[in-house]
């Protein structure tokens, strides 16, 4: 190559370009151009040196850019070129070995369902890889649960202890093979296996059929089966088996929560629920999420599976072992939860698994492929056409968003203890973790600790700035505040919710920011949760809320709602003439007459009570009074069946009005409400008419919030979040209105409503801090 119109680049991409084929495909694309030069991984990306004709190198530059000719797994979030001095010798493109120095910044790719390709070569009985249940290729299987060091290579995964056979070795040296640097390649000669045993640990079957074979018989038979997975063990039994069912719930101590199920295929789940466009999409996707899906009646699905709601949770088969399996007879739809005891983290060991679940599973299907980073299925559902996440974990964590500015110094976000992720801010990108669980319990915290660790060893983060939870009392607030010679930032609750939506969405300025909620530490000592905040990222002001109620018994509160409806009574009524005036109504919810005398008598003498603007408690208190139940045996049970309640063909609303307190902020008065909700309650008025008329007073109070703030503030974008958003209706319905009435609305797609978000916006809120 000489003459003129010879250019030499350096191009340096940073995305989810490792682990996806992207040296391979640089390969192709710079042999497609004859070109020449060099790629390889570093701890930041990938670096690339093109030279060629100068047409060439623009063909080259211009195809690398173009979204639909990347492989399946690759995006690229940066793409920075610079000029370079000739190579006259040069006369090949090389791969070059990655290298692994510096400062790791690079994306880690997440965990990808099994794609075509593989699965037309397991059931191709021609192929050396037929029926191999750990079969791979750069376009999928597991990436982020192997890894445990940047660059991804094969000696920094789990694989590093399988040496390839020749076979799989010629693929994976070979850069026009689909397999050319999969790390986790392998096959029946020299990767991974699998077998099934009996809680002691005895070999029940060996060999892959065979396995498969008696895995499916037992499931068949109503057992109960612990199945080693891609992230970790899943507990899984038939469910259209309804004593199969219970049994795993008795077992299990998991009394009342949906289960999760995973189907054959798409026909399959149509038997049990509706499937739009947009939610099939995400079932065939590679992230291969559970999509909750509106359920059809009167199916063989076993009723204890998902009591109250209106809502499956179905997912896919998204590893070579699931197809296996879901290709025996009779094997349609299964159960599939994580497999631990009530809401312990996911077990990935196999040791631990048979000490933990001896008492739980008949058998266990087990193999020895190391899980490094347990990894739970995430969870998503539909919000009008737009997929928006309940639980973001695999296929989906870590997940990066660029930092609002470019970050001198390190930071930690902690995250909030319930649903708990956390982030790190580290350069010009913000990363969040998988969800880890709810911190109360000691082995989930445990698992925190752990988990924080690991996510800093892969980037190399080293915190100077830490983010954290305003309440003292949360166990992530104490693990950053344990942390030594660095700054800490307390952020209040409901700002951090606001925070992540402009964070996923790049918002640069302020909004009206609605957070409908259970509960936060406010800044008044108060325990907010149904707030309209002015916010940006560099600060927030409290514009309204919904008016406070007295809230008796801390934790309980959230269990039992009698305490929440007995402090909302406590509006409108004088403490001494509740217990007569409302005997009827509380006495179906609370038998226990002498209990209702001592909340009462905690309410005026405001012991062990506190003023709340909770909306989550709000909920639990309105699903009792419509008859619901007296008990949240699981977090937002209730509420949960008073939306499965509704009668969407009412439009109606109760009744209610803002007031202005002496300090300026505004407030839903709830006063008229409570008054016909219990008026409705004590004259049997059927649960879906309070259930509509409540929801969409919720929505038309929060319109009317922000058109009144709109009006004081001249702002024009509402942003949406907090856990009860993740209720179906009620964000619907809400965004419908503010749209219909001018309001621009951002509503998170790619991180939970709920506080799974926190954490990213506690990390936004720090790096803007930084950059004043």
């Amino acid at each position: 190559m000489t003459g003129n119109d010879i250019k030499r680049a350096a191009v340096k991409l940073t995305g989810r370009i490792q682990g996806v084929g992207c040296r391979p495909f640089i390969y192709r694309l710079a042999t497609k151009y004859d070109l020449t030069g060099t790629v390889l991984n570093d701890t930041t990306g990938v670096r690339i040196e093109i030279q060629g004709p100068g047409t060439a190198v623009k063909l080259f530059l211009a195809d690398l850019q173009d979204p639909a000719k990347l492989p399946p797994l690759m995006s690229i979030a940066n793409l920075k070129l610079e000029k370079l001095s000739l190579k006259p010798d040069e006369t090949t493109f090389t791969i070059l070995k990655s290298d692994s120095a510096g400062t790791p910044t690079s994306q880690v790719t997440v965990d990808s369902a099994t794609c075509a390709d593989c699965l037309r070569e397991l059931e191709d009985r021609d192929d050396f890889r037929y029926h191999y249940p750990f079969i791979n290729c750069t376009n999928c299987g597991p990436r982020y649960s192997i890894i445990k060091s940047i660059p991804y290579d094969r000696p920094n995964t789990t694989m590093n202890q399988f040496e390839m056979c020749p076979a799989c070795r010629k693929q994976y040296e070979d850069p026009t093979d689909r397999r050319f640097h999969a790390q986790p390649v392998a096959c029946p000669a020299c990767g991974p296996h699998i077998w099934l045993t009996d809680a002691e640990n005895n070999v029940l079957t060996e060999g892959t059929e065979g396995t498969i074979e008696r895995t499916a018989a037992m499931l068949r038979e109503g057992k109960i089966l612990a199945i080693k997975g891609l992230g970790g063990f899943h507990l899984a039994c038939d469910a259209t088996n309804e004593q199969a069912v219970k049994m795993l719930r008795r077992r299990k101590q998991r009394e009342a929560k949906p289960f999760a199920m995973m189907a054959a295929d798409l026909e399959t789940i149509q038997k049990y629920a509706e499937i739009a466009a947009e939610a099939q999409q995400l079932l065939n996707s590679p992230e291969s999420p559970i999509v909750l899906l509106p359920r059809k009646v009167d199916t063989d699905i076993a009723p204890s599976i998902a009591t109250g709601t209106n809502t499956l949770g179905f997912m896919l088969p998204y590893t070579p072992l699931h197809h296996m399996l879901f290709a025996q007879p009779g094997i349609e739809v299964l159960v599939i939860t994580s497999a631990n005891i009530s809401d312990e983290p996911l077990i990935c060991e196999n040791k631990v698994a048979l000490s933990k679940l001896g008492g739980i599973a008949d058998a266990f299907l087990m193999h020895n492929r190391d899980i490094y980073r347990q990894v739970d299925d995430s969870v998503v559902h539909l919000i009008g056409p737009n997929p928006a996440m309940l639980r973001c974990s695999r296929g989906y964590a870590p997940a990066p968003f660029p930092a609002p500015t470019s970050l001198e110094k390190d930071i930690f976000a902690a995250g909030a203890d319930m649903k708990n992720t956390f982030c790190f801010a580290k350069g010009s990108q913000l990363i969040l973790s998988e969800h880890v669980g709810d911190l109360k319990d000691a082995l989930v915290y445990k698992h925190y600790r752990k988990s924080v660790k690991h996510l800093q060893q892969l980037y190399d983060v080293k915190p100077e700035i830490i983010a954290h939870d305003l309440h003292p009392g949360y166990f992530s607030t104490q693990y950053a505040l344990s942390m030594l010679d660095v700054q800490c930032i307390p952020v209040q609750h409901h700002w951090a919710h606001i925070a992540s939506v402009l964070a996923e969405f790049g918002h640069p300025g302020e909004v009206i920011g609605i957070v409908a909620d259970g509960t936060g530490l406010g800044t008044d000592n108060a325990i907010w949760g149904g707030e309209c905040l002015i916010a940006s990222l560099t600060g927030f002001k409290r514009f309204g809320h919904l008016e406070y109620f007295p809230l008796p018994g801390g934790d309980a509160a959230s269990k039992e709602p009698i305490r929440p409806i007995l402090g909302l009574l406590s509006l409108i009524d004088p403490i001494d003439h509740i217990p007569e005036k409302y005997n009827d109504i509380l006495t179906r919810i609370e038998p226990d007459e002498e209990k209702i005398s001592t909340i009462l008598t905690q309410i005026d003498s405001s012991l062990n009570t506190v003023p709340t603007s909770s909306t989550g408690r709000l909920f639990d208190a309105v699903a009792a009074l419509a008859g619901l139940g007296s008990y949240n045996r699981f977090e937002a049970q209730l509420p949960m069946a008073l939306e499965a309640a509704i009668d969407t063909h009412n439009q109606k609303y109760y009744d209610f009005s803002l007031k202005q307190a002496p300090n300026g902020t505004f407030q839903i008065d709830l006063r008229k409400t409570i008054e016909e909700i219990a008026s409705d309650s004590a004259k049997m008025v059927e649960c879906p008419e309070i259930a509509a008329r409540f929801h969409n007073f919720l929505a038309q109070a929060w319109l009317e919030m922000a058109l009144k703030a709109r009006e004081e503030t001249d702002i024009n974008t509402a942003a949406l979040s907090g856990g009860v958003f993740c209720n179906r209706y009620l964000a619907n319905r809400t965004i419908t209105l503010l749209k219909d009435n001018g309001f621009s609305v951002l509503f998170k797609k790619r991180i939970p409503a709920n506080d799974g978000g926190i954490a990213l916006g506690q990390a936004a809120i720090a790096a803007a801090l930084q950059e004043q």
